[in-house]
């Protein structure tokens, strides 16, 4: 899965961002990520340098093998709250397209980790 940042010119340490972008999306796509090709992440300042409430605005979108990309939105008042937001968003949205999926013989895609079974049993 390739991750894009695209960032709005308003906003300052382009780095911290892209890396903290970049953890955010991997946690909440995590087992999901086999099925995603790219996630682009758009960051943008909608008041520039002025402050303002809610103003921060995270569009991230995911693409789907065989699907249509599928898109969210989170705005907030911090570039963490509008990151963390979104990538709930996204993880929620990306997790219930998936599982409606299902494979050939009917079967739904078990995108959640089995439960580790108690040692000496089968």
């Amino acid at each position: 899965m390739h991750v894009q940042v695209n960032i709005d010119t308003h906003i300052e340490g382009r780095e911290a961002f892209v890396t903290r972008v970049r953890a955010a999306v991997e946690s909440a796509l995590g087992r999901a990520s086999d099925h995603i090709t790219r996630v682009e992440v758009h960051l943008s300042d909608e008041n520039g340098r002025k402050r303002g409430q809610d103003d921060k605005h995270c569009v991230m979108e995911a693409r789907l093998e065989g699907r249509q990309p599928v898109a969210v939105t989170h705005e907030a008042a911090t570039f963490e709250q509008a990151i963390d937001g979104a990538a709930d968003k996204l993880g929620r949205l990306v997790g219930s397209t998936l599982g409606r999926l299902h494979d050939k013989r009917g079967h739904a895609i078990d995108l959640v980790p089995p439960e580790p079974k108690p040692a000496g049993r089968s």
